[in-house]
């Protein structure tokens, strides 16, 4: 059995996460996801030039991933949960490295069922992939300080260029290798442990065009991100791991974990705490706290988890699992039902999209409110009405011509409205009774000056109006 402890860790997460991977409606980032990678290779480059440059790897693969699979709901998010099931495989074997067979499978059982992992594994964005190089790297590195080779420092190398490019501030793992490094080399003095800082030469080459090029994009990504406070850090594992409670129960086992398992147990506390630190202290001084960003620490939080519970035999330790799950059965449920966050209201694409596809008429024309990256509403209609929708009558550019994630408008939209009898509005927010609220000047006096309102539907996040000349 411990040639295949691996196996139940992976199964179980992806029988947890394919359960109605496609019943949440595409959130915004996702919508960003398809948007970039469904263009043709040269535009997609030129987006990165502009946007989202530190993502043109995954991206990239996306995009020949929709060649090969299409774009689907489940399609899309399918590479997020075989990544994350990569993970739990890869954290029972460090596990079983590091502590034990019996740490390990526990470790990746108890990633397997946190609703971070059906959260992140349900979502077309890199972090589930980060998460898998995370793992990797750390087990290559553990490999390669138990036998020093040059081959084992190139592979490691190269799970940490696959780190950075799937996720560029996941590279911030590299702190707690450093601590591993350190306590490795004071225990045995081995000179050959001086090739660490030489297996980041390829990923600092590599990524540094990258960091330099999300560094002048950030300010525009990133603006709405605020700064960190105190009362930010005791909600951080809830927020991560999708629940308080999970969150709670992690941590407790976690810091006993950091205490009872000696250097090793250190070196996995470095990998979570370093990269907290420095996504806070990043934070207040630019935009950057974003907990989902810290996905990749959530294995070894399990690991030293699974540590603490290493004196009890498996069935008395299984228990503990199985509470895990249990505790974040309600955080299981709402996530698939929305992937907006916790403090936003869902938004329910799909529904408001049906309503227009049936109630539309050759000639009709739509207007969307607001026609910035956070709405992205004329993405969502692009993506679930592809080949049947109302004319953007106020379009000049869209978002492949500008290069971005965003299409440009007319600037005079009372004449861009001539000749149009019906328009379909969009907007974001629920205006039950007056659905031009909200909408910029331009456009809404245009609107009431020449249309009246027949119908107005809302759905969970959006108003849908029927205007007529």
């Amino acid at each position: 059995m411990d040639r295949t402890r691996w196996l139940w860790p992976a199964l179980l997460t992806l029988a947890i996460v394919l359960v109605q991977i496609d019943r949440a409606p595409l959130w915004r980032d996702e919508l960003a996801t398809w948007s970039a990678a469904s263009r043709p290779t040269g535009d997609l480059l030129r987006l990165a030039a502009n946007i989202d440059g530190v993502a043109v790897a995954y991206y990239l693969l996306i995009h020949g991933w929709i060649e090969l699979f299409g774009d689907s709901v489940p399609s899309l998010r399918l590479p997020a949960a075989l990544s994350l099931a990569g993970a739990a495989a890869l954290v029972a074997v460090l596990g079983g490295r590091l502590f034990g067979g019996r740490v390990g499978l526990v470790a990746g059982l108890l990633f397997a069922v946190l609703p971070s992992t059906s959260r992140y594994g349900q979502e077309a964005r890199p972090y589930a992939l980060a998460t898998l190089f995370a793992v990797l790297a750390t087990l290559l590195l553990f490999r390669a300080l138990d036998r020093p080779g040059w081959w084992r420092w190139a592979g490691y190398a190269a799970a940490l260029v696959g780190l950075g490019l799937s996720h560029l501030l996941a590279t911030s793992l590299v702190l707690g290798h450093a601590v591993a490094v350190g306590l490795a080399w004071h225990r045995q003095t081995d000179r050959r442990y001086a090739r660490w800082p030489l297996a980041l030469v390829p990923a600092i080459l590599v990524l540094a065009p990258l960091a330099w090029l999300g560094r002048d994009q950030q300010a525009r990504q990133l603006a709405w991100v605020r700064p960190p406070t105190l009362t930010d850090l005791p909600d951080l594992p809830g927020d991560l791991l999708q629940s308080g409670a999970v969150g709670g129960l992690l941590v407790g086992l976690a810091a006993v974990g950091l205490l009872t398992r000696g250097r090793r147990g250190v070196a996995l506390g470095a990998c979570v705490l370093l990269p907290a630190a420095l996504l806070y202290v990043g934070g207040l001084l630019t935009p950057l706290w974003v907990p989902r960003y810290l996905l990749f620490t959530v294995p070894f939080g399990c690991l030293l988890a699974a540590g603490t519970l290493a004196p009890l035999r498996l069935r008395r330790a299984l228990p503990i699992v199985a509470l895990a799950g249990l505790l974040g059965a309600p955080a299981q449920a709402s996530l698939r039902r929305t992937h907006e966050t916790p403090r936003s209201a869902p938004i329910d694409y799909p529904a408001a999209t049906r309503i227009i596809g049936a109630g539309q008429r050759p000639g009709d024309g739509i207007v969307y409110s607001p026609r910035d990256m956070p709405g992205f509403l004329d993405v969502a209609v692009a993506y679930y009405l592809p080949d049947r929708r109302p004319r953007d009558v106020l379009l000049v550019e869209g978002p492949v011509a500008t290069a971005t994630l965003e299409a440009t408008e007319c600037p005079l939209p009372a004449q861009c409205l001539a000749g149009v009898d019906r328009v379909w509005l969009l907007t974001r927010g629920v205006h039950p009774t007056d659905p031009l609220t909200g909408v910029t000047r331009p456009k809404a006096t245009a609107l009431r000056d020449n249309f009246r309102v027949e119908r107005t539907w809302t759905v969970p996040g959006l108003t849908i109006a029927l205007l007529t000349r």
